[in-house]
């Protein structure tokens, strides 16, 4: 039996890495950003593979908290020091409530719960959520996003790309695909047909 990729980062080993605190609330903020969208989008389009991203991405958020929390022990030398860093923590546990909501949201799956609007959402709804990744075949390696004028031709957004245990965010025109990557993007079906014919090397370009 596969073991999801996200059961194990749970149960990866957490290491302390220097980094400055707004740096970890900006990925906090990402994180909560994207991981609302994906999980109604999972239960949207019954996928199990954006509800793997959402558990990922939880994951992620309990680990970004974890290292704040420590950051703020390090930091607070006086009254006055912790004070400051209550705030902060704050702010890091609404973040992680909200990742911890989303994931609450996409176990309905498990429980195989359906409800005959949902076919009807779906055929009315103009753009999808999906997850695609890089194939070792495929011509767009190592061609930046906006070279490859993915919006333009497809109507596709990238919301963000998985890099290994890495996520880049709202990725701009000058980030290069590589092998592997995951793409989470939003767009009409038919753009993202022809998309993942490109990520997957049955086509050369996107027309």
């Amino acid at each position: 039996m596969k073991v999801p990729r996200w059961k194990k980062a749970e149960f990866e080993e957490i290491e302390y890495q220097p980094t400055s605190i707004r740096e970890l609330l900006k990925e906090m903020k990402n994180i909560c950003e994207l991981i609302v969208d994906l999980a109604y989008s999972a239960i949207l389009f019954n996928s199990q593979e954006i509800a793997e991203e959402v558990r990922y991405l939880e994951v992620r958020m309990d680990k970004l908290n974890y290292q704040i929390r420590i950051m703020a022990m390090l930091a607070a030398r006086n009254i006055e020091d912790a004070e400051k860093m209550a705030g902060i923590l704050q702010i890091a546990q609404a973040a992680e409530k909200i990742s911890n909501a989303a994931g609450d949201i996409v176990k309905i799956l498990s429980y195989k719960l359906t409800h005959p609007i949902l076919p009807r959402l779906i055929k009315e709804s103009d753009e999808i959520i999906r997850k695609m990744t890089v194939s070792h075949e495929s011509k767009a390696i190592g061609k930046k996003i906006g070279e490859l004028r993915i919006s333009s031709e497809t109507g596709v957004r990238i919301l963000a790309i998985r890099r290994g245990s890495k996520w880049i965010y709202g990725p701009k025109g000058e980030v290069e695909l590589k092998e592997g990557d995951i793409l989470i993007c939003v767009g009409p079906e038919e753009g993202m047909e022809e998309l993942n014919k490109l990520l997957k090397g049955e086509v050369e370009v996107l027309e």
